[in-house]
C-alpha cells in the first residue's frame, strides 16, 4: 500500500492504507464523506474536484475512460478522418500540459467530441486563452513528483488537475508511519503523523493519497486526531483514497503544523508483503514501523530503497523482529525516493498465515 503528502505516498501489498471522524462503508466507483463541515458534500462534486472534471483535460480524461478508448485507438480514428494527432499530443492534452490552439488541433477537438460521444462544443468551450509560445517548465511540485512516480501514475490519476499544484505550499519535515498487519497476514490499518512546514504565508491544508494493491481492501474508518478532515474520496477503480486535511488556521511562512490520521481497512484475501512511502523532498527524519499479529509473524523482514517507483530495490538489509512483534526503520536526512519494508512468511508453519503474498509495485 502507499500514501502521499507533499513528500510521501505509502504502499503495502494486500489490503490498504485525524479531530474529526468519517466512516466509509464499502464504496462503489467513488465514495466520499465530509466531516464536520456543517453541510453535506455530494459524491459528484467531490469526484469532479478530484478529477478536474470541469476542465478540458478532466472532461477529456473522463470521456476516454467512459468510452474505454486508448490514446492509440483515438489517434487511429482521427487519422481515418484525415486528422493526424499523435498519442503524445493527446496525452499532453488530457494531462493539461498543453492545449489545442492551431486550426488543425481545434478541428481535432470537434471530431473528438463525436468520437467520444460528447455534445457538440462541450470540449472546445472549456479551452482557455492561448498560451505563450515556447517550452515551459512544470512547477517544482509536479516535476519532483514525476521524477519519483513517473508518468501517468495512480497518484496523478487520483488527483487529476490537482496533481500539478498539490501541496505546493507546504513540505514535510518528519513523518512517522505505523502499519498494522492482522491475524491473517493482511493489512488492517495504518496511522501517520506528519510534521509540515509552510513554504509561504497562508497555507492551511494538505492532500494525502493512499493507494492499495488489493481491490478487496477498502477504507472502512478514518480518524483525524490533528487537523480537520475536509474531504475523503475513495476511488475504487484506482484503489486509492484521497484525503484533504485542513490545519485549522493559516500558517505564517516557515511556520509548522502537525497532521495525524489513521485509516482502518476491510479484510483482504491476499497477505501483505511490503509497505512503501515515496518522498519527493528531503525529510529531516522518517520512522517506519510495522506491527504484526502474534498469529502472523513473518519469517524474515528487510528494508530497502528505490530511486523511483518501479526501479529495482537497493540497499536491502535485514531488520530484526522485536518482542513487541514489530520492526522499524529510522532514517535521518531521508533523501527523495521510495522507502520500503518487506517481509516474508513461512510456507505453512505456525509462525504465519501459511502463504506468501505476491505484491504489485506501488503506484
Amino acid at each position: 500500500m502507499s500514501s502521499d503528502t507533499d513528500t510521501d505516498e505509502a504502499h503495502a501489498t494486500g489490503p490498504g492504507p485525524t479531530g474529526s471522524q468519517a466512516t466509509h462503508p464499502r464504496a462503489t466507483e467513488a465514495h466520499t464523506t465530509a466531516a464536520r463541515t456543517g453541510e453535506a458534500i455530494t459524491t459528484s462534486a467531490l469526484h469532479a474536484a478530484a478529477t478536474g472534471a470541469d476542465t478540458f483535460p478532466g472532461v477529456l480524461r473522463e470521456a476516454l475512460n467512459r468510452r474505454g478508448l486508448s490514446l492509440e485507438r483515438v489517434s487511429e480514428r482521427l487519422r481515418v478522418r484525415g486528422i493526424t494527432i499523435s498519442q503524445a499530443t493527446l496525452s499532453s492534452w488530457q494531462r493539461g500540459r498543453s492545449q489545442p490552439e492551431r486550426a488543425r488541433s481545434l478541428q481535432a477537438v470537434d471530431v473528438l467530441e463525436e468520437i467520444l460521444e460528447l455534445p457538440a462544443g462541450s470540449l472546445r468551450s472549456l479551452l482557455g486563452p492561448r498560451r505563450p509560445r515556447g517550452r515551459t517548465t512544470p512547477p517544482d511540485t509536479e516535476g519532483a513528483a514525476l521524477q519519483i512516480l513517473g508518468e501517468d501514475s495512480v497518484v496523478e490519476k487520483a488527483l487529476g488537475a490537482r496533481f500539478r499544484h498539490f501541496n505546493q505550499e507546504t513540505s514535510s519535515l518528519m513523518v512517522h508511519d505505523i502499519v498494522r498487519v492482522g491475524e491473517t497476514g493482511t493489512l488492517s490499518g495504518i496511522s501517520t503523523t506528519n510534521v509540515l512546514r509552510a513554504k509561504r504565508a497562508g497555507a492551511d491544508r494538505a492532500i494525502f493519497v493512499l493507494s492499495f494493491d488489493d481491490e478487496a481492501a477498502e477504507p472502512v474508518d478514518i480518524k483525524v486526531t490533528c487537523g480537520r478532515l475536509a474531504e475523503a474520496t475513495y476511488l475504487k477503480g484506482l484503489k486509492s483514497l484521497v484525503l484533504e486535511i485542513h490545519f485549522g488556521r493559516k500558517l505564517a511562512k516557515l511556520d509548522t503544523t502537525v497532521v495525524s490520521y489513521a485509516v482502518e481497512v476491510s479484510p483482504s484475501e491476499t497477505p501483505a508483503t511490503h509497505y512503501e512511502r515515496w518522498s519527493r523532498t528531503n525529510l529531516h527524519e522518517y520512522l517506519q514501523q510495522v506491527f504484526f499479529h502474534p498469529g502472523a509473524l513473518p519469517a524474515d523482514c528487510h528494508r530497502y530503497v528505490r530511486d523511483k517507483v518501479g526501479d529495482p530495490p537497493r540497499g536491502r538489509r535485514r531488520i530484526p523482529l522485536s518482542e513487541a512483534h514489530d520492526v522499524h526503520v529510522l532514517t535521518s536526512r531521508c533523501k527523495p525516493g521510495v522507502h520500503g519494508v518487506a517481509w516474508e512468511y513461512g510456507t505453512g508453519g505456525t509462525g504465519g498465515p501459511g502463504a506468501t503474498g505476491t505484491g504489485d509495485r506501488p503506484g
